[in-house]
């Protein structure tokens, strides 16, 4: 990829983009899956889908990384707390605890 101060036009920054939102996209389906795994394990541990405590620490991890990452740190946060929100909607669908 190409950094943003390399890209000349309009269309060279909207391939790059389109690249990088490609990347996005598939590092979310990975973390689906390990959500999947988490449902195993957390059938065979007898753990609920929600667990508040490593929502916050997930949220906070990730508040920390925008900082570093010159990210907005709340839309960061607003982004994650969708996620977790459909990863723990996926949790308890499957472990029947809707």
């Amino acid at each position: 990829m190409k950094a943003p101060a390399d890209c000349q036009t309009m269309q060279d920054l909207r391939v790059q983009i389109d690249l990088l939102d490609a990347e996005i996209v598939a590092k979310l389906a990975a973390r689906a899956g390990y959500i999947d795994r988490a449902i195993q394990l957390k059938q065979i541990e007898q753990l609920p889908a929600r667990i508040e405590d490593r929502v916050e620490q997930v949220v906070e991890r990730v508040r920390a990384r925008a900082l570093i990452e010159g990210l907005d740190p709340a839309l960061t946060e607003d982004l994650w707390r969708r996620l977790i929100e459909w990863s723990i909607a996926r949790e308890e669908r499957v472990l029947g605890q809707e």
